[in-house]
């Protein structure tokens, strides 16, 4: 339980200064040449719903940021705006207006997280047929949730991407891209929303930036059967030397059917799927599963080889017909010896047990370290018993695949590709049996968890249109100045560099329009909406001069192609806009000014499942449009939020809304337990015990700076001031040192660790021990140290910190007072050393108390080592040499108070080698 008083205290505290601060307009940011400016984003959210606390991490690490640049003397602009294009929002309204009863619960849940009355949520929902109000409803509420956090927004520069000057925006882009050769018209196999007949996209897609979306390519193995080819899907094509059967769902629905001429037995899923590929698809009959179970089939290398039931099967998937290769897929082992053990099932479809039961695996490639039947060999170590182990077969697929593929070799059995390297054969297999004409190609939607369904509740399959828009992300100079961005860019954490690297890599071409849903015209091809992840690359720069499009009224008809190339790129002369335009000379002078200003993107901040799209997008088109001076400086990512260690969803029922934060807990408590959880590179876990302890501790902290300001004022007289407050003044100069660094390198966890709760063991601790000491010492102290600490948590808990800072007496706002640094003159180690040890002592007795409870020791004896073994220690720690005794000795022995020890200093460093050696 969260402690009743203090929470509604804070509450008051919190709405008191969000009111104040917006009417400072003290986060309203404008061109000052005097500073230097910092200009962060973070991604605009899309209003097709309530957000939730795992959104609010980002925003929340966005907004500690910009206030910690901003109390560095930063001019900080961080704006916000909505994402609105697409078909999501087309598709709830289309939902509410069929009468779909889940998506009338589904968003009346949401409404009334914000609206009370009945009749006026029944108003609502009725509104949201009209896709517009569903983006503005959405897009006031969170407003509302922003503000209610704290958020230090510039609320001037929004916009929705559906606006009549962002539609000119990216009509500018896209005329641009085009010029540069980017775009091109082909055929090309997308992602298609089989309900609205269009392409879709990750932003499109239920959870598609966490399930990854994406299609792949399969051969088609054709194997012959008295006039018709039983068509089986792979991955592997090169393994099909090594085939013994061909496994069918037995209740699934197949079909015969015409493939460009050809007949072929396919699920009747594939056969849908097909027609959709710009294949010519003539179904002849259906047939049962469990008819063509029994029946036998020839190879593309004339072995007959039986079909036998499978219910693991997928008819969705692929042609939903399967070969089987048990020596080296441990899927097919575990099917077949499941059914050889299984003689029930086998004469349930008729079968031979004997027959069934001859059936053995077939040896194709060897692999160092495996043996003749790799497949077997790692379900019998990994205790693999069936099929329903499917976390272990998925593992042991991914250890074989990975090996075969790497240093694998074909062996004699493969006929002319005997000897070669699996990972250099799959093509030319391929190529081979094509040229026999027993192989083609088809496409599939794959991804992390499937079905992969459209937000509109659709079907996604894989389809070909022959005269799709891409944007061509293959071309070799694009990539090349990609690469080139990438390389000056900061990207934090490093670990997820790799990925940004490989994406630029692997991003061909790129599906860019639909022809439905909210969004831009494409301006050479009006049939043509452009999509929402393609129109949402660098909308960084509308920022920075929307607000005065609209303060000054301009139409949006005016905002041509040439005024977007001078305001941005300083094409043309501000004269001749003029004239074209009607725009006043000094209003484009102004706002070329202002994007010359802001631009580039200091700092986007976001979360890693926008890398493979969004944040690779954003890089690729700023480096095509813009001069390299423009191109962007640091992407910064953190990673997602589960609660009581489950992911959040609402099928748990377990997500907590943004509304519920300032509801249900308070602002700055979920600051705080946002910034100090997790690193940035951590999944968040919201538990509700720690959230109540973090509570505990606010409150703790709001006592104690409270009793500090009943304290009278006193100056701070540093001639003969005790040694206690000389180690506290010392440990606050140390912590805004520390701290400045933590912020720099968005480690926030360690920053909040060290300045609030570290800090306020350190004044609870000074405390008690001045306390029969100088009252005036203590108070000019506490009040020298309560100045800097606010200043240091300002960014985190800015509500409660404004609120101390004004009781203080100070008349403007902390949040753009400037941030503490460091009087290295008060920084005094020797002295922080000293009573550390005494701290750390008193909690080492504290824990030894706490492990011998029945007993109750009277004394504590305390053994210390001398100096020489401390500076043994400390000279490893900070040597670069080997962790060997003929690399440290020589460095230790230039030490000439340690010459004095050699032979014990020898037994010292054998020990920290042996220990070095056990990890």
């Amino acid at each position: 339980m969260l402690p009743g008083d203090f929470l509604e205290t804070l509450r008051t505290v919190e709405a008191k200064w969000q009111k104040k601060w917006e009417e400072a307009k003290i986060f309203e940011a404008d061109p000052d040449p005097s500073k230097e400016k910092f200009f962060l984003t973070v991604p605009y959210p899309y209003t097709s719903g309530a957000l939730h606390i795992g959104h609010g991490r980002t925003y929340t690490i966005g907004d500690i940021i910009a206030r910690f640049k901003r109390m560095q003397g930063y001019n900080v602009l961080w704006p916000m705006a909505f994402h609105i294009t697409g078909t999501p929002i087309e598709g709830i309204s289309a939902r509410i207006r069929s009468g779909e009863e889940s998506a009338i619960r589904e968003f009346r849940d949401y409404v009334k997280l914000y609206v009370d009355d009945e009749e006026k949520i029944r108003e609502i929902i009725e509104s949201f047929k009209e896709p517009w109000n569903v983006a503005k409803f959405f897009s006031s509420v969170i407003i509302r949730d922003f503000k209610s956090l704290g958020f230090g927004i510039d609320w001037r520069r929004q916009f929705t991407t559906g606006d009549p000057e962002y539609n000119a925006f990216v009509t500018w882009q896209f005329k641009k891209l085009n010029e540069k050769g980017y775009i091109k018209q082909g055929k090309y196999p997308i992602l298609f929303c089989v309900a609205h007949g269009n392409a879709v996209g990750e932003d499109d897609i239920k959870g598609g930036d966490e399930i990854k979306p994406d299609i792949i390519e399969f051969t088609v193995i054709k194997f012959r059967m008295n006039g018709v080819y039983l068509a089986a899907a792979t991955l592997r094509p090169e393994t099909i030397f090594g085939v013994t059967n061909v496994w069918v769902h037995p209740e699934g629905t197949y079909v015969e059917a015409k493939v460009d001429g050809e007949k072929w037995i396919i699920s009747k899923e594939a056969a849908f799927k097909l027609s959709k590929q710009e294949r010519k698809v003539e179904v002849l009959k259906e047939i049962k599963g469990r008819d063509l179970v029994g029946k036998t089939c020839i190879s593309p290398i004339n072995r007959e080889i039986p079909i036998l039931p499978g219910r693991f099967v997928d008819t969705d998937n692929a042609t939903g017909v399967v070969y089987s290769v048990p020596a080296h897929a441990p899927f097919d082992w575990i099917a077949l010896k499941d059914l050889q053990e299984n003689p029930e099932m086998i004469k349930e479809f008729g079968l031979d047990v004997e027959e069934v039961r001859k059936i053995k695996p077939i040896s194709i490639i060897k692999i160092d370290g495996y043996g003749e039947y790799p497949a077997i060999e790692v379900c019998e170590r990994m205790k693999i018993k069936n099929q329903d182990d499917v976390e272990n077969l998925e593992k042991a697929t991914d250890e074989i695949y990975k090996a075969e593929y790497y240093r694998g070799i074909m062996k004699e059995n493969c006929g002319q590709f005997a000897g070669r390297k699996v990972s250099e054969v799959k093509d030319d297999v391929v190529n081979f049996l094509k040229e026999q004409g027993m192989a083609d190609i088809m496409y599939e939607v794959t991804a992390l968890e499937k079905p992969v369904i459209c937000r509109c509740g659709g079907k996604v399959i894989a389809v070909v249109l022959p005269d799709q828009w891409f944007i061509d992300y293959s071309k070799e100079e694009w990539k090349q100045k990609a690469r080139k961005c990438l390389e000056k860019m900061v990207i934090y954490p490093k670990t997820y560099r790799k990925l940004f690297e490989d994406t630029i890599e692997w991003l061909r071409e790129r599906p860019c329009a639909r022809k439905r849903g909210i969004g831009t015209r494409l301006p050479f091809d009006p049939e043509w909406i452009i999509e929402s992840l393609s129109d949402s690359t660098i909308y960084m720069a509308f920022y920075t001069v929307i607000h005065h499009i609209r303060n000054n009224k301009i139409d949006p008809s005016k905002l041509s192609y040439e005024f977007w190339d001078y305001v941005f790129l300083g094409n043309g002369t501000p004269e001749d806009i003029s004239k074209k335009t009607g725009i006043p000379t000094d209003l484009l002078k102004k706002m070329h000014e202002e994007f010359e200003y802001w631009y580039p993107v200091d700092q986007r901040h976001t979360a890693p499942a926008h890398i493979t799209n969004h944040l690779t997008f954003f890089i690729f088109h700023h480096v095509a449009i813009f001069p390299e001076d423009k191109w962007p400086k640091k992407i910064t990512l953190n990673e997602l939020v589960i609660k009581e260690g489950r992911k959040m969803s609402k099928s748990y029922g377990n997500v907590i809304p943004l509304v519920d934060i300032a509801r249900k807990y308070s602002s700055d408590l979920y600051r705080l337990y946002v910034a100090y959880a997790a690193d940035l590179p951590t999944t968040m876990d919201w538990r509700e015990k720690e959230v109540a302890v973090t509570m505990r501790r606010l409150q703790q902290f709001w006592n104690l700076v409270n009793e500090i300001l009943e304290m009278p004022e006193e100056k701070l007289e540093l001639e003969n001031i005790s040694s206690i407050s000389r180690w506290l003044l010392s440990k606050i100069n140390t912590t805004i040192r520390d701290v400045t660094k933590f912020y720099e390198e968005l480690r926030f966890r360690d920053a909040v660790i060290q300045s609030f709760f570290e800090l306020m063991h350190h004044i609870d601790f000074y405390r008690k021990i001045i306390k029969d000491g100088d009252k005036k010492e203590e108070a000019a102290v506490l009040r020298y140290v309560l100045d800097k600490w606010l200043r240091l948590l300002a960014p985190v808990i800015p509500h409660i910190c404004e609120e101390i800072w004004h009781k203080l007496g100070n008349e403007g706002f902390i949040s753009t007072e400037s941030w503490p640094v460091a009087d290295e003159k008060l920084i005094d180690e020797k002295i922080e050393t000293s009573v550390d040890v005494v701290l750390q002592t008193i909690s080492d007795i504290k824990e030894i108390l706490s492990l011998i409870r029945d007993q109750k020791p009277s004394t504590a004896y305390i053994y210390i080592a001398p100096e020489w073994k401390y500076q043994v220690f400390r000279k490893i720690a900070e040597s670069n040499v080997p962790l060997t005794v003929k690399s440290l000795m020589p460095l230790l022995m230039k030490d000439e108070k340690l010459r004095k020890f050699a032979k014990d200093v020898q037994q010292i460093v054998q020990r920290i080698v042996k220990a070095g050696k056990k990890k």
